[in-house]
């Protein structure tokens, strides 16, 4: 069981290319520590599936997002395409602070790497690594989110993503579930208690 003094003001940053399994280790750490608490981010994209706003991601409006930011509300935004903003309120870190607990941000790479910087020690950051480009894109067309044109472009970006594994202090091979789920829960576990 980890300290509550030992927890507080740490962050947990997952970050992948699009289709690596990321949100669902999210999901399963998630389950498995009592003390983390996901951060929801905010976005301009459209909802996918069955996705709720305030739980999956705060939607926003693109005059909405760009706002927010003349206003200095995020710890870190990004413009992963055009008008597609991904962002973290600050005030979305501080609810989950004053609860006592962990932050666990699901983001994209770059995202990922603001983050470790603005948090620094306090933070561990990994990023999920998938078998193959060629699995991640049978990952993405079994999704059936996105047309064969969107598929192609996540492709594209994740090749260029890849060369930012060495910014992140842990490197997730999610070639198997099972084992990628192990190997997360010992690190968290670490980190946790450090």
């Amino acid at each position: 069981m980890e300290s509550v003094s030992k927890t507080t003001g740490k962050v947990l940053i997952f970050s992948a290319p699009s289709g690596s399994g990321k949100t669902t280790l999210v999901q399963y750490v998630l389950g498995e520590f009592a003390s983390l608490s996901f951060s929801v981010s905010c976005t301009t994209r459209a909802p996918r599936g069955e996705e709720k706003h305030g739980k999956d991601y705060y939607f926003l409006s693109v005059e909405e997002f760009k706002r927010r930011i003349e206003q200095e509300e995020f710890v870190e935004f990004e413009e992963v395409y055009t008008d597609k903003f991904y962002g973290t309120l600050k005030s979305e870190v501080e609810r989950i602070w004053k609860q006592g607990k962990v932050v666990v941000f699901d983001v994209d790479v770059k995202g990922g790497i603001a983050l470790k910087k603005y948090f620094g020690s306090k933070a561990l950051s990994v990023f999920v690594l998938p078998p193959s480009i060629e699995e991640l894109r049978r990952r993405l067309l079994l999704r059936g989110t996105d047309d064969h044109s969107t598929i192609g472009t996540r492709v594209e970006k994740a090749a260029e993503e890849l060369q930012y594994q060495d910014a992140f202090d842990f490197k997730l091979h999610n070639t198997e579930l099972s084992v990628a789920k192990e190997e997360i829960k010992e690190k968290i576990s670490e980190f946790l208690n450090s």
